[in-house]
């Protein structure tokens, strides 16, 4: 198995000569065969080294997903330093802070997306260099101390001898979509993302004759590990800048896909629209991450895509993935998260670590070589997030973090784990904790909803509210009063949701493509101090 991250590239280079790994939907000349991405990875290495970066200095990468986005994530980790893929979705004042925070040295980017970020740059102490990717005269004057380079101007010729790197160095900063706070950075190894790879191939079964859809963003670790997976088995990567759901079955019946990746909000669109027959042909599989897929999305989706094989799986950026449920256990298990990934060891524990009986809530603990570094910068979240692994041999005489994921599940008597809320979400009312996915699971079944979200707020006497706020199809007519009876016939008196919020759009996303519950929140306080201050 491939020790680094570049080893995925670098080693396999001759073997997968002549194949194709790389192309970009919609531009027929964006194609890179393996021995061609090898070559630009090293060439790309080259520059980094000639203009000085140092080992583990950090690469950002702001750059729409393109093959000179994948070369340069690559590169960074090949030349010594730590790559930092930003979201092209963020606005400058956030990949100002991305740009700070991480301390970061260098910026590929294109002048497109450079002018924008002219009044951040200033305010990046540590950023010396500047690149830009098109073949054009040079942005707007960059500030004083840091230097522009074009893309075609790098050196042809073999890297420099470049520091010895190890699996345990690190190898990428993956931010996550600051839905709470200001975004935080997990330093990911090598091996953690190798492993994560290795993980994957061995459950969706991944060989050379795949041809995966990369949809997602790839500073979200789900789209970023469409690469790892595809480059570990000499597959093909179809990049592709989801902004219309109905291009995707478009793209995967004109590229021949065999896998494609999704999140819940995804899949909700998907599952609505018609797939071209030629989409049924090579499909072999989709997945599932990010949160849970309601049941009548499952459904419509299973019915969409027959033949495809549907997995869904769990996951949190600071141990790649956790859980998965094989294909052949869905009927029987539709809400279960699965158990756990090759690999890795998962545990529900109580809040003193202690292993919890079937059916016991507690909070979902992954340990394996999948657990990230920490957090950059951060030692106080790091050591909240990060602790001793529990239930291990006293006398070993080494300590081994754990991820503390902050989600409550529980396991059933076979060891099938059910997601039960983020212990930060879930709604404490009337002496009881509710977890929102429930009544988001009550609400769902009413014909004609589309999305939901159920929120607490402040509450004057029996701990929070219930606030649900729901997105429905056009010309429905669903009123509060409907989905209120509805609520009282599916659950009981202190779940059912005193608040209604009703909207004929969707829900607000993060830049990874979650709900924002965050901000859904935020807006119905906003919303119901505006009602009560107005006359």
């Amino acid at each position: 198995m491939a020790e680094r991250l570049h080893d995925l590239l670098l080693a396999p280079a001759h073997e997968q000569a002549g194949r194709i790994a790389l192309r970009q939907a919609g531009n027929p000349a964006a194609l890179l065969r393996y021995e061609q991405l090898a070559e630009e990875v090293e060439r790309t290495a080259a520059a980094l080294l000639d203009q000085g970066l140092e080992p583990d200095d950090r690469v950002a990468v702001y750059l729409e997903k393109r093959p000179e986005a994948v070369v340069s994530l690559f590169a960074a980790a090949a030349a010594g330093g730590i790559a930092v893929p930003i979201n092209p979705v963020l606005k400058p004042a956030q990949v100002g802070h991305i740009l700070r925070d991480a301390g970061a040295r260098f910026l590929i980017t294109s002048a497109a997306r450079c002018q924008p970020l002219q009044a951040e740059l200033p305010h990046c102490p540590t950023l010396g260099h500047v690149w830009w990717v098109e073949d054009t005269p040079a942005p707007d004057a960059l500030p004083r101390g840091i230097a522009g380079h074009r893309w075609d101007q790098r050196p042809r010729r073999a890297p420099e001898p470049r520091p010895r790197r190890i699996e345990h160095d690190a190898a990428m900063l993956l931010y996550t979509s600051g839905s709470t706070g200001l975004p935080k950075g997990v330093a990911l190894s090598h091996r953690n993302l190798t492993a994560g790879a290795a993980s994957v191939v061995a459950y969706l079964e991944n060989d050379a004759e795949d041809r995966i859809l990369a949809a997602l963003p790839l500073s979200f670790d789900y789209g970023f590990s469409q690469l790892t997976t595809a480059f570990m088995v000499g597959a093909e990567v179809v990049l592709h800048d989801y902004l219309l759901p109905r291009e995707v079955p478009q793209k995967v019946a004109e590229h021949g896909i065999t896998g494609l990746a999704g999140v819940p909000p995804m899949w909700f669109d998907l599952a609505a629209l018609p797939w071209p027959a030629a989409a049924h042909t090579h499909l072999r599989y989709v997945t599932n991450s990010g949160g849970a897929l309601p049941r009548p999305t499952l459904e419509a989706l299973r019915r969409q895509l027959p033949e495809a094989k549907l997995y869904l799986m769990y996951g949190l950026t600071e141990a790649f993935r956790s859980t998965y449920l094989p294909p052949e256990e869905l009927d029987a298990r539709p809400d279960s998260i699965g158990r756990a990934i090759p690999n890795a060891e998962v545990q529900v524990v109580r809040p003193d670590g202690s292993a919890c009986a079937p059916y016991e809530h507690g909070e979902l603990i992954h340990r394996g070589p999948q657990v990230a570094l920490g957090y950059w910068n951060a030692p106080e979240a790091t050591a909240e997030r990060f602790r001793p692994a529990p239930n291990r041999p006293a006398a070993l005489p080494s300590t081994e973090y754990a991820v503390w994921s902050g989600d409550t599940v529980y396991a059933d008597e076979q060891g099938f784990l059910y997601f039960v809320g983020r212990t930060d979400e879930l709604i404490k009312t009337s002496g009881y904790r509710v977890s929102p996915q429930e009544i988001e699971a009550a609400v769902l079944e009413i014909p004609g909803v589309q999305e939901c979200v159920a929120i607490g707020l402040p509450g004057p006497r029996l701990g929070q509210r219930i606030a649900v706020v729901i997105a429905t199809a056009a010309g429905t007519g669903i009123d509060a009063e409907t989905i209120r009876q509805a609520c009282r016939s599916r659950l009981p008196s202190f779940m059912v949701p005193e608040t209604f919020r009703i909207q004929g759009h969707g829900l607000p996303r993060t830049a990874n493509g979650k709900i924002d519950r965050t901000a859904l929140r935020h807006h119905l306080l906003d919303t119901e101090a505006r009602d009560h201050a107005a006359p």
